[in-house]
């Protein structure tokens, strides 16, 4: 079985590259909920439930929304067969941090659901999901750094044992003004004959090759 990287998308320093290429340079402030909103206005998402996520939720939903806009065929494919693989560094370090304030004082102690929601990482999976009515396999890994030997290892099984057809996976971390995501969506193959080679075979090296670009 073969496997192809069909789209991915990086957003990193303020701006968002489509399969390599620059696709927008957004506002350079320190804040990503600035530019990620900017972001929102340019792809005329209407989604009313973006502004209730968080910061992490956010870059996640966009980086998708601009990987799964560039498969054709996404919209017939059967969402029960579309798993979903990210992993970051930060877990949910950011609404953590929320959550401790809403708490810490013990005169005004006021927990806010709607910050609490968001205080797994996995949130974002859930958001994503929650948009393109995605049913299938579903995992969240922590690590240091992206890690391609996981991610690709992860998703190939998935794929060779039918547990899914399509995999939607992603490097999405946000801590304070840092922010990075990487999605991809891989692509089962089958076929024969060197006409068909592909640039972006899905396997370790050319994960860790794309995202380093």
């Amino acid at each position: 079985m073969k496997t192809q990287i069909q789209s991915y998308c990086h957003i990193k320093n303020n701006q968002v590259y489509l399969n390599g290429e620059l696709l927008y340079g957004l506002t350079e402030s320190n804040d990503p909920a600035i530019y990620l909103s900017e972001l929102y206005k340019i792809l005329t998402l209407n989604y009313p439930k973006f502004f209730k996520m968080d910061k992490q939720c956010k870059l996640g939903v966009l980086a998708a929304e601009l990987v799964l806009r560039s498969i054709p065929e996404f919209e017939g494919l059967n969402k029960n067969e579309i798993a979903l693989v990210f992993s970051n560094q930060a877990a949910s370090l950011e609404s953590d941090r929320n959550h401790i304030k809403s708490i810490s004082d013990k005169t005004n102690y006021f927990p806010s659901p709607a910050v609490f929601v968001y205080t797994l990482p996995n949130i974002v999976i859930g958001e994503i999901a929650i948009k393109h009515k995605l049913t299938g396999e579903n995992a969240f890994f922590i690590s240091n750094t992206f890690d391609a030997e996981t991610m690709s290892s992860y998703a190939s099984i998935l794929l060779q044992k039918h547990l899914a057809e399509h995999v939607l996976c992603g490097w999405v971390n946000l801590d304070g003004n840092s922010a990075e995501a990487f999605v991809y969506w891989l692509k089962n193959l089958n076929f024969n004959g060197a006409e068909n080679e592909l640039k972006n075979t899905h396997n370790s090296e050319q994960l860790q090759h794309l995202y380093a670009k």
